[in-house]
């Protein structure tokens, strides 16, 4: 089924509050193979000018990817999750994640197209701090594959 253009700028309401962790940091930047002090050594992250620890730039999609959900639950959208697959993904950090941030995330469609039978939806993710403070905008597109 094509997408429908008019989905193009459909907001969803803000997420629950995400609050940022210095163990949840942590585990991530092993995870992903970060090994800057700054990552889980408070003291390195002052002496770097950071209040606290901070997370590695992707850590973003913790919070991002789960507020993204609600498109694929919007039943007016009408992508099939079990054809999608994820095609792009951006961060814009307008200030670095940092423990101990309580941050909301509100999602918005930004475009909707269908490309030789696949539709292509890119959905961008606003994080901010709960106080309205932007953190970072995180764009990704998903492919929903055609049928044959």
């Amino acid at each position: 089924m094509a997408l429908d253009r008019a989905l193009v700028g459909r907001s969803y309401p803000p997420s629950a509050v995400y609050e940022v962790g210095r163990a949840k940091i942590a585990e991530f930047a092993a995870a992903v193979g970060a090994t800057d002090p700054v990552h889980h050594d408070v003291e390195a992250a002052r002496a770097a000018g950071h209040a606290d620890v901070v997370a590695p730039p992707t850590f973003a999609i913790v919070v991002s990817l789960e507020a993204a959900f609600v498109v694929l639950a919007d039943d007016e959208v009408g992508l099939d999750y079990s054809r999608v697959v994820h095609g792009e993904q951006r961060f814009t950090h307008h200030r670095p994640i940092r423990a101990g941030d309580r941050l909301v995330a509100t999602t918005t469609i930004d475009a909707a197209r269908t490309v030789a039978g696949n539709d292509l939806l890119t959905a961008r993710v606003e994080l901010a701090t709960e106080d309205g403070e932007a953190v970072c905008t995180a764009t990704s597109m998903l492919v929903g594959r055609g049928a044959a």
